[in-house]
């Protein structure tokens, strides 16, 4: 599949509410396969917010609870969904970011690596252990949620396993936007890859999260970019720019995996 059409769902998060979450999330997957979406992306932590107080109650077991309403999702509009969500794993919880095929079948599942403790995760919630790397109709696709953003060794490692696009579901607060912008460009023009984040919008609870979603190409190009408000943002891409950047600047023929 060398062209793909994207959607990234930039939602105003109602905090702990699922109801409210889940209907926007159906109303906007419906209208990203309106579009002629192959993948929509949603924010982490979309059907609660930072309601990390209660985690416990509000988290779903797997293939349960929020996990089967998406794949539910998925399968009715025949597109591929993937966002965070609170995740029940016996007596632990995990910020976890599962992906659903069209055929509503959840293909992996990846847990934040990086807890962030100035939003108190690392208190309420156990952090992931794996990365989780997927070959997709476009290509190897890896997997990243927020504050993972900040650790450039996850994404190196994706692209040196062959991945042609990350996506990264997030809350990231307005304070610290411009941190978010110039990371998301910095990754993809590091790996040479699509870096397809997806963040939250407007207020919920306390903090109000900056927006600027974003897909970036392998050049460091941004192809679509959000506002401040709550939006769906759809683009079409090139998969097969990775490869020939890649053959322009070849920087992974270049490390020096002999010292670093």
């Amino acid at each position: 599949m060398a062209k793909l059409v994207i959607s990234l769902a930039q939602m105003n998060i109602a905090l702990g509410d699922e109801k409210k979450n889940t209907a926007t999330m159906e109303r906007l997957s419906v209208e990203a396969a309106r579009r002629g979406s192959h993948l929509v992306v949603f924010p982490e932590l979309w059907s609660t917010g930072y309601a990390l107080e209660q985690a416990k109650d509000l988290a779903s077991a797997l293939n349960s609870g929020m996990f089967s309403q998406v794949g539910g999702v998925a399968a009715q509009n025949k597109i591929s969904i993937v966002g965070s969500v609170l995740e029940k794993r016996g007596m632990e919880v995990s910020n976890s970011a599962a992906f659903f095929a069209p055929n509503g079948r959840m293909l992996g599942i990846y847990r934040k690596l990086h807890l962030f403790r100035l939003m108190h995760e690392d208190e309420w919630l156990q952090a992931g252990s794996s990365a989780l790397e997927l070959e997709l109709p476009w290509g190897n696709t890896g997997l990243a949620i927020c504050y993972d953003l900040r650790f450039p060794e996850l994404f190196r490692k994706y692209a040196v396993n062959g991945a042609k696009m990350v996506v990264i579901p997030a809350e990231w607060p307005i304070e610290r936007i411009e941190h978010w912008r110039a990371l998301l460009v910095a990754r993809a023009i590091e790996n040479q890859c699509y870096i397809v984040a997806t963040n939250a919008a407007g207020q919920t609870g306390d903090t109000t999260f900056g927006g600027h979603s974003m897909i970036v190409d392998p050049w460091g190009k941004i192809v679509v970019e959000g506002g401040e408000a709550p939006m769906l943002l759809t683009a079409e891409i090139e998969m097969d720019l990775v490869d020939e950047v890649r053959r322009r600047i070849p920087v992974f023929e270049d490390r020096r995996s002999d010292i670093y």
